[in-house]
């Protein structure tokens, strides 16, 4: 099972939270409006003997966690940019990283993205300088968390939903919707686990989106103040059922397997590692209300000490081998059609849908939210990442 290596990497370095997911606290996300003027890289130079990185744990590994697991050295040797890796464990942690200057690149997910633009620590990426990029998954390429307008902000990387897991003994029927983790009326109360993080009001709001049509809701991390209230108050109501609150996928494992949690948000990889242990059943679905996911992008910074270096780190990255080897070995789906040809690529692929579109439709992934809001309104001001990261404050309590 692909995802029992993915416990190793957790236990090694201490993974707070996982790459995919991971983002938490307080940092301004700016209006939403257009970003400041950042100069784009136009051509490349002469490498500049190292690239400084802000990874997910698993992300960029150089043979230290897993002597067999190793794609650093070899771009350092095919490339003459040697590696500084810097391991972060939550969105917040990147986005301060990438604001003292001192880093190239960065694998920022969804809750992140927005703000590095928006802020003027990102720079937007001239694709054509990328020659992998052509054969990234185009469902996946100019989305609302990795460009602005039409111009790329960054590379994606690999990409999951957030499944609704339930233990298959004890949830009964089974659930078809996120309906049984959020009304108030649910029988497993104390033993319904959801993320942790102020992203997760999205949850709410895609659950409201369906529910409650009257709201309006289009897209949820767009949210005028009513929409954000609803989906606050929801919230709030399911917490007197929630047993935990999860953001250590392994405690989430940990969890499911004791009994303390049987149903609530889940990733593909959770799902695999507690079947992988035979403990308890469990089984993850995408509801019929869809659900949000993530989509991580590799972003330059705009003031990047070594360009030309960081550039070839974002080619290398996506390339169909490497891509490959990181999906594997981090538990997600690849963003490299290619690497899906790759040799024991067939069942990862296939497990984490990485060329299935109509199932990447049906996810909402992790943008951050902006005042303008990001469904097109313009008759309307939106609840920003800051407003996201008080509530959530508010509703833990």
């Amino acid at each position: 099972m692909k995802g029992r290596k993915i416990v190793a990497i957790a236990a090694c370095v201490g993974l707070a939270v996982a790459g995919a997911g991971c983002g938490s606290g307080s940092t301004s996300t700016g209006s939403g409006g257009a970003p400041p003027k950042v100069a784009m890289l136009d051509k490349l130079g002469t490498p500049e003997g190292q690239v400084n990185v802000i990874a997910w744990a698993g992300y960029a590994e150089d043979g230290s966690t897993d002597p067999k697991v190793d794609w650093v050295h070899p771009f350092t040797k095919a490339t003459g940019c040697k590696v500084n890796v810097k391991v972060a464990g939550t969105s917040d942690e990147m986005v301060t990283l990438m604001k003292t200057n001192q880093y190239d690149v960065v694998s920022a997910s969804g809750d992140a993205s927005l703000r590095l633009v928006y802020s003027g620590t990102a720079a937007p990426v001239n694709t054509k300088l990328v020659p992998n990029y052509a054969t990234i998954f185009p469902f996946l390429k100019n989305r609302a968390w990795n460009s602005v307008d039409g111009q790329a902000y960054g590379i994606p990387h690999g990409w999951g939903a957030n499944l609704l897991q339930y233990n298959t003994d004890v949830v009964k029927p089974a659930p078809t919707s996120w309906g049984v983790v959020f009304q108030a009326w649910s029988p497993y109360k104390g033993k319904i686990t959801a993320y942790d993080s102020p992203i997760y009001i999205a949850d709410a709001a895609l659950y409201l989106m369906k529910t409650k049509p009257e709201l309006g809701i289009k897209n949820p991390y767009a949210l005028d103040d009513k929409q954000f209230q609803a989906a606050v108050a929801l919230l709030k109501q399911q917490k007197a059922n929630v047993g935990e609150y999860w953001s250590d996928y392994t405690k989430s494992v940990q969890s499911f397997e004791s009994g303390g949690s049987v149903v609530g948000t889940t990733w593909q990889v959770i799902n695999n590692l507690i079947t992988s242990d035979k403990k308890v059943k469990v089984n993850a679905i995408l509801p019929a209300e869809g659900s949000t996911g993530w989509s991580d992008t590799w972003m330059v910074a705009a003031k990047a000490p070594h360009p030309t270096c960081s550039y070839k780190w974002l080619d290398w990255i996506v390339s169909p081998s490497v891509n490959a080897q990181v999906a594997t070995y981090f538990g997600e789906a690849p963003a490299q059609s290619k690497s899906c040809q790759e040799k024991d690529m067939t069942e990862q692929c296939a497990t984490f849908h990485a060329a299935d579109k109509p199932y990447s439709d049906k996810i909402w992934y992790w943008t951050t939210p902006t005042a303008k809001c990001l469904d097109g309104r313009t008759d309307a001001t939106c609840t920003d990442y800051t407003k996201w990261t008080q509530a959530w404050t508010e509703i833990k309590g």
